[in-house]
């Protein structure tokens, strides 16, 4: 299809997403440790995440081929959304993808706006070279020193697979990139499947009280509380104020029971060895709102995230074997109340039941993409799990399994068995 003009479209449509955004008083804040062209480390790994769509630039399907495509994608603890700055001198640095050892490339040396990117053998050609130049707020935009173009979510799509292509500098936020040194800079997420080593030890004789300005571990080991067993009167680990973040923290065992969210929180890249009871539990009145983003948990023998309270919980990029129930909505809490849970990015590997239990009578929701399962040829784990809640105490009922169009949202193609 033919657009016309299409330099003084996609301008006038960077102002007006800005003035949108800036009279929405929207401020949007990706990750957790940045970097600035003056701040580059070339012995690091980053995710490169569009300010605009939150999304990472991602060698598409993890494929090792030359000419594999460049896109977005939502971030995922994986080794093809990471890249490493390698200096070509001057100012100017290639972006190797941790995955291949090949850099992205303007294809064919192309200088016209829309031209695409692709991963090629490092040539240290200009086309695949990029001086980073600051923009604001923990920002860069990346210029091709071959076509002088800024790297550019093409028409400033916020789907995943949206493609990576260049074009003239507007400034635009979809032309603005965060380099999140990947693990906070502190340690690097292993690829999926494996499990990060500690970078120390912190011994915890009670719960860790985590106030709203929030706990980065630096990838410690917090270890131990509880006695490993199912006993739910068991103290947390730690305890998040409303508004919390706890990051880049291995919990070991006994674990008590896990972390627990009086309000919304944010657990990001947060490692359980040996679940014990349960990994979190969230809760919160009105409309809380929880976010697990990266991290694992292992060997959960009943549930791995409760919710009891209100709201809607996201979990996505993390991975989970050797558990009885994903996630669960409480079936007999004394309050009952509609919860909605997301489900996005997760590898899930058997032994493993159910991914999502959801109370049905009181409207729960739950919504599942990009599932990986392993290990269940059987096909033999529900995906999600309905049931009758109630207030009494007593054990729910169950009243069906599978998709539909009312609570439980996903089809063939969220669902990738291996």
């Amino acid at each position: 299809m033919n657009h016309p003009n299409p330099r003084r479209r996609r301008w006038r449509a960077a102002v007006l997403a800005t003035v949108t955004l800036a009279a929405a008083g929207v401020v949007t804040t990706i990750g957790v440790t940045g970097a600035s062209a003056a701040t580059i480390d070339t012995n690091a790994w980053y995710q490169l995440v569009s300010r605009h769509s939150g999304k990472a630039i991602d060698v598409c399907g993890q494929s090792t081929a030359d000419q594999a495509c460049i896109q977005q994608w939502a971030r995922a603890n994986q080794a093809n959304q990471q890249f490493q700055f390698v200096s070509s001198g001057s100012g100017y640095y290639r972006l190797k993808a941790r995955h291949s050892g090949k850099v992205v490339d303007l294809w064919e040396w192309n200088t016209a706006d829309g031209a695409e990117y692709r991963q090629w053998p490092d040539t240290n050609g200009t086309n695949q070279q990029f001086q980073v130049l600051d923009t604001d707020s923990g920002y860069v935009k990346l210029i091709n020193r071959h076509s002088g173009k800024a790297l550019d979510v093409w028409e400033w799509s916020t789907a995943d697979g949206g493609r990576i292509s260049q074009f003239t500098d507007t400034n635009g936020w979809n032309q603005h990139w965060q380099l999140v040194n990947v693990g906070g800079g502190t340690s690097t997420p292993p690829p999926s499947g494996t499990w990060p080593t500690p970078t120390g030890q912190v011994a915890v004789n009670g719960t860790i009280q985590v106030p709203a300005s929030g706990l980065d571990g630096g990838m410690r080991r917090y270890c131990c509380i509880g006695d490993g067993s199912q006993e739910e009167s068991q103290d947390p680990m730690f305890q998040l104020a409303p508004g919390a973040t706890l990051s880049n923290v291995i919990i070991g065992a006994p674990a008590g029971d896990g972390v627990h969210c009086s309000g919304s929180c944010t657990l990001r890249n947060v490692w359980w060895e040996d679940v014990g009871e349960d990994a979190a539990t969230f809760r919160g009145t009105g409309s809380p709102t929880f976010l697990v983003d990266g991290g694992g948990a292992r060997s959960a023998s009943d549930k791995v995230f409760q919710h009891n309270g209100a709201g809607t919980l996201t979990i996505q990029n993390f991975q989970a074997t050797n558990f009885g129930t994903f996630y669960r909505s409480c079936g007999n809490c004394s309050t009952q109340t509609r919860r909605n849970v997301v489900i996005r990015n997760v590898t899930l590997t058997r032994p493993g039941n159910t991914v999502a239990g959801i109370n049905v009578n009181y409207g729960d929701t739950a919504r599942f993409t990009s599932i990986t399962i392993v290990n269940d040829s059987s096909r033999a784990m529900v995906i999600c799990r309905k049931y009758n809640g109630n207030n009494s105490g007593d054990e729910p009922t169950q009243v069906g399994t599978g998709a539909d169009s009312t609570n439980c949202f996903y089809s063939s193609s969220d669902l990738t068995y291996r």
